[in-house]
């Protein structure tokens, strides 16, 4: 049975120092002064393409994102019309970026055409051509191949259709049919016996929002840009001060409860603690 994991219970009284102590070991811990800080992040958004529908009103969606991202005191790099392979590219880059050491946080936004498989890049002709697997984002930020942001959150935020039919009132980011997503398996760390090396999960600190559910197409107006960037951009702007980063999440998806052709999804969720962009609110 469980007999080896008995525990006592009784109870010990513990002061309210004790209590913050315990309740900030479960928030991640932002260590420099924000003078020195040196947050960083990564907008990649496609418009133009050489196939495919241009992306009309996604321009808003970057204007928007840019802004609230430097309201929160991140230095954005914004990458605009890339091929899979320039995308892929330009996150390797950005992974490498010396400022991470010195960093607390990372969001990676992407916004583009998409199917079931990923994300469209701007040679894309269907859903198995110039295609950005998902995968390639968490294999480039993982705890492997950017150590600097080991233990530190990374938010993904992706604007794109994941498969399904084409809207008539507003455009549709959807490039095509849906394509089942491939399978990836990921490699255990091998066990390492050295004192000075410890052991960590592969994946992990990440926080993705997606803004539909697979399958299910994303709406954006031509004039004010995406639903879904403009409802998180709106959530952000009056809850970040209070919530941390999934319960703003949620705050999103509930917002779209009057509008259910589109539902925003978090997934692939690996923070091991609450990320609140103002910790000490």
């Amino acid at each position: 049975g469980f007999s080896d994991l008995s525990c006592t219970s009784q109870k010990v009284p513990c002061t309210s120092t004790e209590r913050y102590l315990s309740h900030s070991l479960q928030i991640y811990p932002i260590h420099l002064p924000q003078e020195t800080r040196t947050r960083r992040a990564l907008l990649i958004c496609n418009i133009e393409f050489e196939h495919l529908s241009r992306r009309d009103g996604a321009e808003v969606d970057v204007e928007g994102m840019t802004k609230l991202l430097e309201g929160l005191d991140y230095a954005v790099d914004v990458h605009r019309n890339l091929t899979s392979q320039e995308m892929a590219t330009v996150m390797k880059d950005f992974a490498n970026r010396k400022e991470h050491l010195t960093s607390d946080s990372t969001f990676l936004v992407f916004m583009s055409h998409g199917v079931r498989a990923g994300l469209c890049g701007t040679k894309s002709r269907d859903e198995t051509t110039d295609i950005l697997s998902l995968d390639t984002i968490y294999k480039e930020f993982n705890n492997k191949h950017c150590q600097a942001l080991l233990g530190k959150p990374k938010v993904v935020i992706i604007q794109s259709c994941r498969g399904g039919r084409v809207g008539s009132v507003m455009v549709s980011d959807s490039a095509d049919a849906a394509v089942p997503a491939p399978s990836s398996s990921l490699m255990i760390p091998p066990g390492l016996e050295n004192d000075a090396v410890c052991e960590v999960h592969l994946e992990s600190d990440f926080a993705t929002f997606h803004s539909s559910t697979p399958d299910t197409v994303s709406w954006r107006s031509t004039v004010t840009g995406s639903l879904f960037i403009r409802c998180l951009i709106e959530q952000f702007r009056n809850h970040a001060w209070n919530s941390d980063i999934q319960e703003l999440f949620r705050k999103v998806q509930y917002s779209f409860g009057k509008f259910p052709r589109q539902l925003p999804a978090q997934e692939r969720v690996t923070m091991l603690r609450k990320f609140y962009l103002f910790p000490g609110c």
